[in-house]
């Protein structure tokens, strides 16, 4: 079993969730989780973070990271000597996210309420970057932030783009086209 099987074993969605949709966290759907976000639909989370591709002891920034599901996910993959940055833009669910974490004894995740820009720029470079918003295009910034031989999984438009940076200069992206996520916002 690959560390993206064993997260998801490991990982219940039921404890992200609002507890009016508990009932309904094993249904392979998007979730309200209130603020007009949602907890995205668990295949759609597997298939990115496949595509990441994440490995014990490295850094991943988790842009949206929302009730904190996502943060618990890359947490299990990345162990004990990796680390999570969490980055959300509302305030209440950066609370949500990090007390949801807590509560299933997630260690190696910060988080924080995004600033003026796209990322987490203060922490970085990192060797992962998983955004689970999607943007209307490619936000330059978040490439800057990630490692020579990192890899971006981001959302853009409707298509989610699988990207990694050769280079400062060289970048190799793959087109998953076909997906639909909330719209990420920059303050």
């Amino acid at each position: 079993m690959d560390q993206v099987e064993k997260a998801f074993d490991k990982i219940d969605r039921q404890n992200f969730v609002l507890k009016s949709y508990r009932g309904m966290a094993g249904i392979d759907s998007p979730l309200p989780i209130g603020y007009g976000q949602t907890i995205s639909q668990p295949s759609t989370v597997k298939i990115m973070l496949e595509w990441l591709d994440a490995k014990p002891s490295e850094k991943v920034l988790d842009v949206g990271s929302g009730s904190g599901w996502t943060t618990a996910l890359l947490s299990e993959i990345v162990g004990p000597g990796g680390e999570i940055f969490a980055v959300e833009r509302i305030l209440e669910l950066v609370q949500f996210g990090k007390d949801n974490c807590e509560k299933i004894g997630i260690k190696n995740a910060k988080f924080f309420q995004s600033g003026n820009g796209y990322g987490l720029p203060q922490h970085a470079p990192y060797d992962r970057i998983l955004v689970s918003a999607s943007s209307k295009e490619l936000p330059a910034e978040l490439l800057e932030q990630l490692k020579i031989g990192g890899k971006l999984v981001v959302p853009v438009a409707d298509d989610i783009l699988e990207i990694t940076k050769n280079s400062t200069e060289d970048i190799d992206t793959v087109v998953h086209p076909g997906f639909i996520f909330v719209p990420l916002i920059k303050y």
